[in-house]
């Protein structure tokens, strides 16, 4: 419950903040989010389900509500409070002006940590090898031989690293780092271990001692993930003694999805696979015991039993190419095209009997294997801490060694997938093939098999829901239809635990501040026709305002329009794809300030996180009503299995997806509450198909003109 002591103290932080911010109107909105995110984690709906999922729509200060409602009772409780985000924005507003303010203005003493990956860090010891010419581990570390400009790179980052003028973390380098430069002196979790004296003062250690006292941390949601998956406290605090704030929800399905995934290329692992070996040689060689011996040899063995077992499933897949990969396939969710890459997906993620038993001897022989070299990784570290071996010897090797433990991790998460015989009470694993095309760099012809989850709610309430001292969930899009419905799914909640689900609506005056016009079009997307009626309409819907934004659902469409009202009209069009969106959204801003007309063309990821506030944007235009066709494999495969239970996957999947993206596009608009503008809408299907009121039911009240 929540003291009145506590209350008292929330209430005087938000009134310290209200003093110190120019123009500060309390807003009812936020007051009642942190009322009720506070008694939510305090226990007061539920002791057992602290949980809240919170709709906040754009200007309802989310941001602060979510920190004035957990940070108090954290403090109070001697808990730390983790906030998650999507975005790379998000943290950095977070870490360089919210909680700044807040820690300074609202009477409150915290200390905060912006938490990054590991591989974030440079690992010191490995970039000192890397610029020592005759380090023995040069030849591992580098394949390729270093270009002039790496060199100069990693000689600088060494310096300033040694006179502290960088603190080793890759955001703050002041430019980009090539990735194959990077990915050789990144920490790793298998050789940049704090128990070894030469890694005691790694950045990474360094930020983990400073995360350890902070009572906030700021992530990112793949990090929550993979702190989850390693059971949680094991990078990030301990899931009991923590309240998490989901900032941008609405993206953690997808993203848990794509973390419990993975996938192998078959000549590339057979490749590695068979350097393993020798690796554990090395090892063995270095501890100079008796103990090193039994696990060397049956690593040896095991692994060689494991290379014919992936050579069975190379040359299965190699017979099989011309059916798998043939163009005629009249199923196309079976067969399908990402970019210039061919993919098969077995229907119902059934796969043939013979590959099945391949599968279940490879992830047996891979576990077995990874055990082998845990136990010769640890005897190795063993024999280093107490004087055994020297470090500068062993360095290389462990190196070499935490390559193959990651590898040999993903290759039996693989197979685990593969094997496993899927439950006819939930969904299948999604599981398919895809034919790489060869490259310059590598002329062979590879097979890239991968596997996937299609649902991945149980994941999320056995790692964390059920798990953690309490969670609030927020986004400003999380309803669908105006439903949480599929959201709850998506992410593993329910509506009759004890969880609590609130929608805020916005402050904005949306039906005096901003019109939604229906255009009168006589064509569908799907005709042939649609694209030249855009053509031939865009440029009066243009001319509503001097800030536009007009967005598609496909660049060829978008570069096609775009083209012809350069040459018809000579209209001056920042073009998706033709620059970076940073230079496009400073051009856009600068041409704004000198009441000059701007005109932007973006596609879907132009429809998300884009903030063009005040006099920047005033005419959105949506061309298309937002559905994705489902081409990815894992895609597919859901809309199969919703069908194989007798569901309809477009009104299942499809409309409610299109709902949220339509919401998101919308909110492009009104920003602020003094903003104004118009929104087009140029698909006819929202007054023609019954599923049309739905989607303009989801949309905020804006006066509706529908043209005739």
């Amino acid at each position: 419950m929540l003291t009145d002591k506590l209350k008292q103290v929330i209430r005087q932080s938000y009134k310290a903040i209200g003093e110190n911010l120019s123009n500060f109107n309390p807003r009812k909105q936020q007051t009642f989010l942190i009322a009720e995110i506070a008694k939510t984690l305090a226990g007061e709906y539920s002791k057992d389900r602290k949980i809240i999922t919170i709709e906040a729509g754009t200007g309802t200060g989310k941001s602060l509500a979510y920190s004035l409602g957990a940070i108090p009772l954290a403090l109070a409780r001697d808990k730390k409070v983790c906030i998650s985000t999507a975005t790379v924005a998000l943290q950095e507003q977070l870490v360089d002006k919210d909680l700044p303010f807040l820690k300074k203005h609202a009477n409150l003493k915290f200390d905060f940590a912006l938490v990054k990956g590991r591989q974030r860090y440079v690992c010191r010891q490995k970039l000192s090898q890397a610029v020592t010419t005759d380090s023995p581990q040069a030849g591992f570390t580098f394949a390729e031989k270093p270009k002039a400009t790496d060199i100069r790179t990693l000689n600088a980052m060494h310096k300033a690293l040694s006179d502290g003028s960088w603190h080793g973390d890759i955001d703050s380098w002041k430019n980009p780092v090539p990735h194959h430069i990077w990915s050789q002196i990144q920490s790793d979790k298998h050789s940049c271990l704090k128990t070894l004296a030469d890694h005691n003062h790694c950045p990474f250690h360094k930020a983990r001692e400073t995360m350890e006292q902070a009572h906030v941390l700021v992530v990112n949601h793949s990090l929550l993930l993979a702190d989850l998956e390693l059971g949680g406290g094991r990078i990030l605090s301990t899931p009991d003694e923590t309240f998490y704030i989901v900032d941008e929800a609405h993206h953690l399905p997808k993203v848990t999805r794509d973390h419990s995934s993975a996938s192998i290329t078959l000549r590339g692992a057979i490749d590695w696979l068979s350097k393993l070996r020798e690796t554990g040689d090395k090892m063995a060689k270095l501890i100079k015991s008796q103990r090193a011996i039994s696990p060397a040899l049956k690593l040896s063995d095991d692994c060689q039993d494991l290379l014919i077992e992936m050579q069975k499933v190379l040359t299965f897949v190699e017979n099989n190419a011309k059916v798998y990969f043939a163009d005629n396939h009249n199923d196309n969710t079976t067969f399908s095209k990402q970019g210039d890459e061919q993919v098969f997906r077995f229907d119902n993620g059934i796969i043939p009997k013979t590959l099945k038993n391949w599968a279940e001897d490879c992830d047996e022989l891979s576990k077995k294997s990874l055990s082998h070299l845990n136990k010769l990784y640890s005897a190795l570290i063993e024999s280093v801490k107490d004087g055994e071996t020297q470090m500068y010897l062993a360095e290389p090797v462990l190196s070499e060694a935490g390559f193959m433990l990651q590898r040999l991790e993903n290759l039996q998460a693989l197979w685990y997938m593969y094997a496993k015989t899927d439950s006819d009470k939930a969904a299948p694993m999604a599981r398919w093939l895809q034919k790489q095309l060869p490259t310059k760099g590598n002329a062979r012809q590879d097979y890239l098999i991968c596997a996937s989850p299609i649902e991945v709610g149980f994941t999320l309430e056995d790692k964390l829901w059920s798990q953690c001292e309490g969670a609030v969930l927020c986004s400003a899009t999380l309803r669908a239809l105006n439903s949480f419905d599929h959201f709850r799914f998506q992410a593993g909640l329910k509506n009759n635990d004890g969880s609590q689900y609130q929608q805020v609506t916005s402050p904005f005056d949306y039906q005096n501040n901003a019109q939604l016009v229906v255009a009168n079009m006589s064509n569908e997307p799907s005709a042939t026709q649609f694209t030249d009626e855009l053509i031939e309409k865009l440029p009066k819907y243009i001319e509503q305002g001097n800030a536009t934004l007009v967005l598609f659902s496909s660049y060829w469409q978008m570069e096609k329009v775009a083209q012809a009202l350069r040459d018809r009209h000579t209209l001056d069009i920042a073009i998706q794809g033709e620059h970076s969106r940073q230079h496009i959204i400073e051009n856009h801003k600068k041409r704004c300030d000198k009441n000059k007309e701007s005109i932007i063309f973006g596609t879907q990821s132009f429809s998300e996180g884009l903030d063009l506030p005040g006099n920047y944007l005033n005419n959105l235009i949506i061309t298309k009503l937002p559905f994705s066709v489902p081409t990815s494999p894992v895609e597919q495969a859901q809309a199969e299995y919703v069908s194989a239970k007798g569901g309809n996957p477009f009104m299942t999947l499809s409309v409610p997806e299109t709902s949220k993206k339509l919401v998101q596009a919308c909110g492009r608009l009104l920003r602020n509450e003094m903003d104004e503008g118009v929104i087009t809408l140029m698909d006819k299907r929202i007054v023609t198909k019954r599923y049309g009121k739905q989607l303009l039911d989801s949309l905020p009240p804006f006066e509706r003109v529908f043209e005739r």
